[in-house]
């Protein structure tokens, strides 16, 4: 038995960012939450946006306070700029940070107290919504996070080195618009640690012990398309036609999250970032994914399922669960991230201990999806085998 609830409206395809001025809005002035790059700006995108807006008849205003990994004062400085200019839905516009930003502001605008109180893991009270929060709308441009297609956002409280997902049916995007023209003007870097972030979630996905048909058909098809059409992203960010591909699997890993959530790999990559919030979120993925999953495969752990994941990756003839790791190794070397290092990013040999403890004391519910119960030993050995 399982349970869909999938109530987002979507806009998928090149050149949907145009159709804005023809799409209902759910309100009659939006807060638009941008990064503190200004890339939405730089690039085009917001005045797109806008213009649109504006010929609809839809105020709208600016936050642009949203670093990389997003802070809880990020999002309670939005959410009272939300409030004082009486905005009545909340727009994010970028990839993952903008997008996350944008539910946690639209929680907190219209629920009092801390942001804090309304989050189910870490030291979060857990309590319950006291009102909607307000519409919120995504306009995705990259394709990582999948945030356009599920109900949380993930936030950092630095004070207490949590990075933790706020999440609740209500923070569904009322509209999502993908567009996967946006995705061009992505570097290749971030293009390689983004599109394997949606491989991740897919990945995690189908390992989960939580796994439905519908979770399966999403994640084998994005995974199938990341191996075809990412390393071409990477090396030819001008292909729109694998940009298409890749901004699909990103929504489909969207709908994996939603559907049923992931395993203890994101888990113990948040609480690396939350204490070195440098660190991109693909990054972290990248550094710990080869150990990680070959602690699940010396295990035992769903010997079928990691040989289907190394044929649907592009290895026909997988006949052995290690084959994935293969496949796998081949893929981060085609989309040059191989060699990155966790001393690259300030990371110690030494505060591993630390975190493996503290990741299994803070983000317990994050291993109930697990395979195979991973202790915080184990989780102290996939980080030290990680270490470079």
């Amino acid at each position: 038995m399982f349970k869909i609830h999938i109530p987002t409206t979507f806009y998928f395809g090149s050149g949907s960012l145009d159709e804005i001025h023809q799409i209902k809005m759910p309100g009659s002035k939006a807060l638009i939450v941008i990064t503190q790059g200004l890339s939405a700006k730089r690039h085009g995108y917001l005045g797109r946006v806008q213009k649109q807006l504006s010929e609809q008849g839809v105020q709208s205003v600016v936050f642009a306070g949203v670093t990389p990994n997003p802070t809880r004062d990020c999002i309670i400085e939005g959410a009272q700029m939300a409030r004082t200019e009486k905005c009545d839905f909340v727009i994010g516009l970028g990839g993952g940070s903008p997008m996350d930003s944008a539910k946690a502001i639209a929680l907190l605008a219209t629920n009092p107290g801390d942001l804090w109180d309304y989050a189910k893991r870490g030291t979060g009270k857990g309590l319950p919504l006291q009102k909607e929060p307000l519409p919120i709308v995504c306009i995705s441009t990259t394709a990582g996070t999948g945030s356009e297609a599920d109900p949380s956002g993930v936030i950092t409280y630095p004070e207490r080195s949590e990075k933790i997902g706020v999440r609740h049916p209500s923070l569904f995007p009322k509209i999502s618009i993908v567009d996967p023209q946006l995705t061009l003007s992505v570097p290749p870097f971030q293009t390689a640690l983004q599109g394997l972030d949606t491989f991740f979630h897919c990945v995690e996905g189908y390992l989960s012990r939580n796994i439905n048909p519908f979770k399966e058909m999403f994640a084998l098809t994005a995974i199938e398309k990341i191996g075809l059409s990412l390393p071409q992203c990477v090396h030819n960010g001008s292909d729109l036609q694998a940009r298409e591909a890749m901004s699909f699997a990103n929504t489909l890993g969207g709908l994996v999250m939603a559907t049923g959530g992931l395993i203890s790999e994101h888990a113990m990559e948040h609480m690396l970032s939350a204490y070195h919030p440098d660190l991109p979120h693909g990054a972290g993925l990248v550094l710990i994914s080869r150990a990680y999953f070959a602690k699940l495969i010396a295990r035992g752990v769903a010997p079928d399922r990691f040989i289907k994941l190394a044929q649907t990756l592009g290895m026909k003839e997988a006949k052995a669960p290690e084959d994935f790791l293969v496949v796998f190794s081949k893929l981060l070397r085609d989309c040059a991230v191989d060699n990155i290092k966790m001393s690259d990013y300030g990371i110690t040999k030494e505060e591993l201990a630390k975190l493996a403890s503290e990741v299994r004391a803070k983000m317990q519910s994050n291993f109930v999806n697990d395979p195979t119960e991973l202790t915080a030993a184990d989780c102290e050995e996939i980080y030290l085998n990680s270490w470079r």
